[in-house]
Order: structure tokens, then sequence, then C-alpha cells
């Protein structure tokens, strides 16, 4: 099979409207309208739709300067620095999920100190649906025919157009947008439809990321510029692998200490148990 899409969605005169972008805007629409719904079912939470315009906008801007900083940073430094220009060109793709996760926790922070909320009510609440946005973002890399898979025999295999090698690959933006995207949004929807303690979704998200990122780079192509950086081991794995750690740790520590993001949160989770 031949990878041969358009990036391309809507050309108005010299401005190009990018799948990859629309696929960043349906993640963020469709997170408001999921929000509102949970919010409303599940006010034990914590958070209101009253927050819901302000939280977005700190995700927005948290995800897009950490997600392109991550990826100037962490893959394509050199090439940056010889075109500064390049950063601002975010429609053309190139965003790390580790510098965007790092922006989201920032993001997180500062919105809950401005309104007095505990940081992990909000990021227990992130973890629930942030996966959805991963999703619509490895659909915008396969769309893009980006972070394209090792060579393969497999009967799905393709040949990417911007593939200077034209060898069939898997296609491992597809393997990330169903494994790292939504099979985690999945298991978190269902984990988070409970009260749990606090700390504990926030370190369930990272765990599952952090596993189903390492599984993927056994698919993934590393990028020609930094390849393998010790014997099978990739950018990516690197990266992932503090955050498995760190995500046991939260998880370890949320049921060790029992603590809820609100009173009804802790009624209702010691009803369950009861």
């Amino acid at each position: 099979m031949y990878h041969d899409l358009n990036p391309i969605l809507l050309q108005l005169g010299p401005i190009a409207i990018g799948w990859y972008g629309m696929m960043f805007a349906l993640s963020f629409i469709l997170g408001l309208y999921i929000s509102i719904w949970r919010m409303k079912k599940h006010p034990w939470h914590g958070l209101t739709p009253d927050h819901l315009n302000d939280l977005l906008v700190y995700i927005v801007i948290g995800v897009i300067l950490g997600g392109r900083l991550g990826s100037v940073l962490f893959y394509n430094l050199d090439y940056y620095l010889a075109n500064p220009l390049d950063i601002f060109k975010i429609w053309r793709g190139g965003m790390s999920f580790h510098g965007g996760f790092l922006g989201v926790c920032a993001a997180v922070i500062l919105f809950a100190r401005s309104r007095k909320l505990h940081i992990f009510t909000v990021g227990d609440y992130m973890a629930s649906i942030a996966a959805l946005g991963l999703f619509f973002g490895r659909i915008g890399n396969f769309i893009n025919g980006e972070l394209w898979g090792r060579a393969a025999d497999v009967p799905w295999a393709m040949v990417f157009s911007m593939d200077p090698l034209q060898i069939a690959r898997h296609p491992s933006q597809l393997y990330q947008a169903f494994g790292e995207g939504l099979m985690v949004f999945v298991i978190l929807w269902w984990f988070t439809s409970k009260p749990r303690p606090r700390m504990a979704a926030s370190g369930l998200f990272m765990v599952l990321y952090g596993a189903a990122r390492i599984g993927a780079e056994f698919f993934r192509e590393p990028d020609a510029h930094i390849g393998f950086l010790a014997g099978f081991l990739t950018m990516g794995m690197v990266l992932s692998v503090p955050m498995i750690l760190v995500g046991a740790t939260l998880l370890w520590l949320g049921y060790r200490n029992q603590q809820y993001p609100t009173p009804e949160a802790k009624a209702l989770a010691q009803k369950t148990k009861a």
C-alpha cells in the first residue's frame, strides 16, 4: 500500500489549513464536550464547568509551547538552531509528546494555584481525557506521512511518499494512535468513573503511556539524525522510562495516603468498598 494522503485539508489562497492542525482542534473540541458531560455527571471530581474555559486555555498553551519546545530540544536542536524561524511553523508538524506533557504539567500547576485547587485535583482529571488528544495527534502524524515505522513485510505495511528509501514500513503512527491514544483513554476513562485517591489517575496515565510508547518504539523508525542511542534504545524509550517510574510512585503514594479530591468522593469510595 502506498501512502499518498494530502496533508492539506483546505487551501484558501495563501492560507493552508492542514489535517494535523485540524486533528488538534478536534481533540480539544471533543475533550471540551466530554469534560462538560463528566463534570455534570461526576461532580465529585472537584471541577465544575465554570473552571473549564480557563483550564482549556492553559492546557492549549501548555501543549503547544511544551510540545514544540520538546521537539526542538529533544529531537531537532541542530536544525532549529540553523533555522530558528521554523520553530514557529507548527502547522508542518513536529510536536514532542514528552515536551507537551511537561507543558501540560506546568499548565496544571499554574491553573490549580490560580484557582486555589489541589494540583492533583486538576491533574487527575486531565489524566482521564488526555489520551484522547494523543489519538488525534497520531492520526495527524499518519496523514502527514511523518514518523513512520521500521521496514516490514506485514500485509498492512506502507510505502510513505516522503520516505527517501521508498520501502514498505510499519504504519507505526496508527499503532501509537490506538495504543498510546485510544487504549490508554479507555482504561483511564473506566478507572476514573469511580472515585480514586489523589495522584492515582495521574500515576496510572504515566505508567500506561510510558509502557505503550516503549512498545511502539520497537516498530517506529528512530529519527535519522538521532538513530539508536545505545543498542536498541531510542530517544522515545529513554524519555518514557522516567515517566513510568514517577507514575508508579504516584500510584503507590495515592493508594497509601487515601486522600480524595472532595468529601463526596471519599464518602462514595468508602460506600463502594463497604
